[in-house]
């Protein structure tokens, strides 16, 4: 199809998702037709650099023919083959090879198509897991405020976003929020009692609020506790000091499983191949996908100790839980090359080698008005956008509306930026840029970034 066609079939037949179709009756869609390295590519030949890695996921970047000539090969050999009650070599393989970089005894692997199943996955798991062990009345889930969990019914239930569960009522029932960690809204959370500059305070206060979440609900009905390494939506909230090592603690305590949802943060984002390595501590789950293959094959996995696999391994015993297809060759086999690719290319050296340089680079917008805080760690940065500095006001869900779609979500796409404008918690821009990305395009994004959040400022 030509550029007019496609247009009017996109508008005519393509459901895209979290879209406001509406706001294409008088636009075009955007048609993004190819990728090279950290760039992507419109219809009508306009180059943009990638600041999101597609959706957290581009790893690699695109166009990399090794990953391409990998996934066909497999499809000429063994196209596909479900993983219940049989095997193939890529999905041994690949499981091996996770197992081999997950932290502690994380040594059993069940893939899925992508995150959200992975994180049902794991509910289902730990639901499964406590009712064969003597503690049936052990189900419920403890997740963070604003936190994103997934859009299938039950890590839609464990998501802290009220703005996107409104309209799917009644979800699965038994789950519960406790404060995130957002130390730039430290004095805001904890009513004054903190402000945030003592972050070990702050990761004591908001670690023991898990704990008290377990004991109000009663630990025997708790099954587990899901967490980000760095919390995605509100705008990348990294964990102060001790804050897993005190969940980990209070999980401990109480027999809950505490579930490390790395969907995002997993395959390098961090600098390491886990969150969790990165933070020190020990999860009992990992959920993943996104960077496992850098987005050449969809690909997920729920990641678990071998103490959650135990009760599954005598008699006739199963984990009646699976999807057609998850730990799809095509998809396994580019996983084991892109995980291969990771070591020759020294890719998790790279990202922590520049962190610091991607970081110094963001904060020279602290100088603009409109930026209250840049946060994050890795390759994982938000950027959150204040009415005032000094009070740390934020804007209203109309000004939102105004400013944050209506002008510099718009903006940066026209400036050649592709990144992510978000006010589900309070308005950031994320970014999280191919891992293969260096200081010629970290320069690169603050220019485009500071041409329009200067220009966003004198509309407020």
């Amino acid at each position: 199809m030509d550029h007019d066609h496609l247009q009017q079939a996109a508008k005519d037949h393509l459901w895209m998702h979290f879209t406001r179709h509406g706001q294409y009756d008088e636009s075009d869609v955007p048609i993004i037709v190819k990728g090279e390295g950290a760039y992507i590519w419109d219809a009508k030949g306009r180059r943009y650099l990638d600041g999101l890695a597609g959706l957290f996921v581009s790893q690699l970047g695109h166009g990399r023919t090794d990953l391409a000539e990998t996934a066909a090969k497999q499809a000429s050999e063994l196209a596909f083959h479900p993983l219940w009650s049989y095997a193939h070599p890529t999905a041994i393989e690949l499981a091996a090879k996770i197992a081999e970089k997950a932290p502690g005894d994380l040594n059993r692997v069940f893939f899925t198509s992508g995150g959200g199943e992975a994180v049902e996955t794991a509910w289902k798991l730990a639901k499964n897991y406590f009712k064969l062990t003597g503690k049936p009345m052990k189900h419920k889930v403890i997740s963070r405020a604003i936190a994103y969990h997934g859009t299938t019914q039950g890590a839609l239930s464990i998501t802290g976003l009220p703005g996107l569960k409104a309209q799917f009522e009644p979800l699965v029932p038994s789950t519960f929020r406790v404060p995130n960690t957002n130390a730039y809204r430290a004095d805001e959370m904890t009513g004054g009692f903190l402000d945030g500059s003592d972050p070990e305070a702050f990761g004591r206060w908001a670690a023991d609020q898990v704990g008290i979440a377990i004991e109000n609900e009663g630990a025997d009905t708790v099954a587990a506790v899901f967490l980000e390494p760095v919390q995605n939506a509100g705008g990348c909230f990294p964990p102060p000091p001790g804050y897993f090592q005190r969940v980990r603690e209070i999980c401990d305590e109480h027999d809950v499983l505490l579930v490390s949802d790395e969907v995002i943060c997993a395959f390098g984002r961090l600098g390491h191949m886990f969150g969790a390595e990165r933070y020190g501590y020990q999860p009992d789950m990992i959920t993943c996908a996104k960077g496992l293959t850098s987005g050449y094959s969809p690909l997920g996995a729920m990641i678990a100790s071998d103490r959650l696999m135990e009760p599954f391994l005598h008699g006739s015993e199963s984990f009646a839980h699976g999807y057609t297809f998850g730990g799809h060759p095509v998809s396994t086999a580019v996983g084991l090359k892109n995980l291969q690719i990771f070591e020759e290319e020294q890719v998790l050296e790279h990202v922590r080698d520049n962190e610091g340089a991607f970081r110094s680079t963001l904060e020279r917008l602290k100088d603009l008005p409109i930026v209250g805080d840049v946060r994050g760690d890795g390759f994982f940065y938000g950027i959150e956008l204040v009415k005032d500095k000094a009070t740390k006001e934020s804007f209203t869900h109309e000004e939102c509306e105004r400013l944050l779609y209506g002008f510099v979500s718009k903006q940066l796409f026209a400036e050649g930026l592709y990144c992510r404008a978000d006010d589900r918690g309070d308005p950031v821009v994320q970014l999280a840029p191919p891992l293969i990305c260096d200081q010629s395009h970290f320069d690169e994004m603050e220019q485009v970034l500071r041409v329009v959040l200067d220009k966003a400022g004198t509309l407020v």
